[in-house]
């Protein structure tokens, strides 16, 4: 492992020397994953599905999908009595609903002996079911032609000039339930007391936000030059960064981030289970991981995963940034979600001037 992986991993996650998960069996039959659309799916496929399609060719791999975590969620119950999905990817919070409903396995390392390779964070993540696969995080996007110097503060958004120029995805929008978070440390709370500090200090905010819900995204708006801000994920806004030419500038915040986790859980009673388990096992694997990181910057949750450290660089898993990492219970933030989206809805959307 390099440096800067080791670093990240036994500081922030305390990683210990584990061994490596045997080799995948070959198998036959279609095998169906379920997961985000977009350049995700575009990215995914390539460095993920191909790999794996390459390293057994019995099997046929259709990939399925939804634009979100709440729609495989529905697709998931709308099958359960014939299941038509056998791996899912999907945001921590709707895996956790999926988990405790009896829509995914409960996975153990005697079945996806890759487990063991993973940070203790990943395994945590999942609960009983299927363990994180990939590790993104909250960032602030912004018009590097229309602001500079780059900002590094989340309090610039606080600017009378930007009136109508920013997009937030708010509640029940993760980004939002996130940004709550740590508006809240940035005034001096805890959102395990409380965010009644964050809600009056958004409060403020509203009236220069163009759109709550922006789409098709953040990113979108500002390249059509309708937002300059806009709240995102670190590993989109790396490619779109990219893509744009740098257009897209991409700022993790001085006051903190937090982790955004999509965990991969088999699909009980899916037609391959046998093909399912093996996927699983080369997702969380370290070529995959490794792949994946580097093509789309998603931290990694395999432990023992060498990455670049120039693609390192350009995730929360640097060392310059582990810091900044506030430690966000997702079982916590489940449970109050919908008390934070009924504040922002009363409280701050409604404060808003459009």
């Amino acid at each position: 492992m390099s440096r800067p992986a080791t670093a990240f991993a036994a500081a922030l996650l305390g990683l210990a020397t584990l061994p490596a998960a045997p080799a995948l069996a070959q198998l036959r039959g279609d095998m169906t994953l379920m997961a985000y659309t977009g350049i995700f799916q575009e990215n995914y496929t390539a460095v993920v599905v191909e790999p794996f399609k390459a390293a057994n060719p019995g099997v046929n791999v259709t990939y399925f999908a939804p634009n979100t975590s709440a729609v495989m969620l529905g697709t998931l119950r709308s099958q359960r009595t014939a299941p038509q999905a056998d791996v899912v990817i999907m945001d921590i919070t709707t895996a956790a609903i999926a988990c405790a409903e009896g829509l995914v396995e409960k996975l153990t390392p005697a079945e996806v002996p890759v487990m063991e390779e993973l940070v203790p964070l990943a395994r945590q993540a999942g609960g009983e079911c299927g363990p994180a696969v990939t590790f993104d995080h909250f960032v602030i996007v912004y018009d590097t032609t229309k602001v500079s110097p780059a900002p590094t503060s989340l309090r610039a958004l606080w600017n009378e000039q930007l009136r109508g120029r920013i997009a937030i995805s708010a509640p029940p929008n993760i980004q939002g339930l996130v940004l709550t978070a740590i508006v809240e440390k940035m005034e001096g709370g805890d959102y395990r007391r409380g965010v009644d500090k964050a809600i009056e200090r958004l409060r403020g905010l509203a009236p220069l936000v163009q759109t709550f819900d922006p789409r098709p995204d953040g990113y979108s708006l500002i390249l059509n030059d309708q937002v300059t801000y806009a709240t995102g994920w670190n590993a989109r806004s790396q490619l779109y960064r990219d893509q744009s030419n740098g257009r897209i500038g991409v700022m993790l915040p001085e006051e903190g981030t937090a982790f955004q986790i999509n965990t991969i859980n088999v699909v009980k009673g899916g037609p391959n289970r046998a093909a399912a388990l093996a996927f699983v096992n080369h997702a969380l694997s370290q070529p995959a991981q490794k792949a994946f990181t580097e093509r789309m910057f998603y931290g990694p949750t395999n432990a023992r995963a060498e990455i670049a450290p120039e693609a390192l660089a350009r995730t929360a898993a640097a060392p310059e940034y582990r810091d900044r990492v506030i430690d966000l219970d997702w079982a916590d933030v489940v449970k109050l979600r919908d008390t934070w989206n009924n504040r922002w809805r009363r409280e701050v959307i409604s404060a808003g001037g459009r």
